[in-house]
């Protein structure tokens, strides 16, 4: 079964937790348990990934985490610097609230060959910065300016563009190290609007807010920051049996 298969077969059971890991931030003797910490604890599928790579431990940090876990774990953000074979998928984005063709179109040009070459499954992602209290990794890097919190009506309009466009997946994000997530007004505006998955990240700091956010709409709820900073598997634990509690 292809990963966005088993994406969708999740998102009609119940509200799904995603671990994002950033490779450059772990040391190889940590990474596999990290993993297995995630799998072990309830996590439904592993992200991995960052805005940028200072230590190029993206390809053999990867690696030790396919060959260490049974969810997929799939490449985020699936652009030109993040292509490996070592993963299930790839999270292919197209940063649609940017106007920087270099976010919309550029990068995703430059990894389709590799893509091919390695065979990769590579979902259309519609990726929406989403303004967090704080400037954040991806904004700075992306060039992007993000979606106000209040105005739910560009949320929608944007997801739907991304739906309208073939996109498969909509990830509404707030950012590495965001102050707020999404608002549950406007994650609830696009869930009425589009019929794509929602995947949810930034700003999720407890399981009270995760759950929140399932209720709310997102099918998956993804945690990076708050787990790099407490790897407590009682922490992931909580955030996924608050998630999974969250039935469709």
């Amino acid at each position: 079964m292809k990963v966005y298969d088993k994406i969708l077969e999740l998102a009609k059971k119940r509200a799904n937790y995603f671990c994002l890991l950033d490779p450059d931030e772990l040391h190889a003797d940590k990474v596999k348990d990290f993993a297995r910490i995630c799998e072990e604890n309830g996590a439904d599928g592993l992200l991995v990934g960052g805005s940028i790579m200072v230590n190029n431990k993206f390809q053999s940090n990867l690696k030790i985490i396919k060959e260490s876990v049974n969810i997929p774990v799939l490449i985020f953000p699936g652009i030109f610097d993040f292509v490996s074979p070592h993963a299930d998928a790839l999270l292919l984005l197209s940063v649609v609230t940017s106007r920087n063709p270099q976010m919309l179109i550029g990068e995703q040009v430059r990894a389709a060959p590799l893509i091919k070459h390695y065979g990769l499954e590579a979902i259309g992602t519609a990726y929406m910065i989403i303004e967090s209290g704080n400037s954040t990794s991806v904004q700075f890097m992306s060039g992007s300016l993000p979606l106000p919190r209040t105005k739910n009506d560009l949320a929608v309009a944007h997801a739907l563009a991304g739906q309208y466009l073939g996109m498969k997946l909509i990830y509404m994000d707030a950012g590495s190290g965001a102050k707020y997530a999404a608002t549950d007004e406007m994650v609830a505006a696009v869930r009425k609007n589009v019929d794509l998955p929602i995947i949810l990240g930034g700003g999720i700091k407890t399981p009270e807010v995760a759950i929140q956010k399932a209720k709310a709409g997102a099918d998956f709820i993804v945690t990076g920051n708050i787990l790099e900073d407490n790897p407590d598997p009682k922490l992931i634990r909580e955030f996924a049996d608050a998630i999974h509690s969250i039935k469709r």
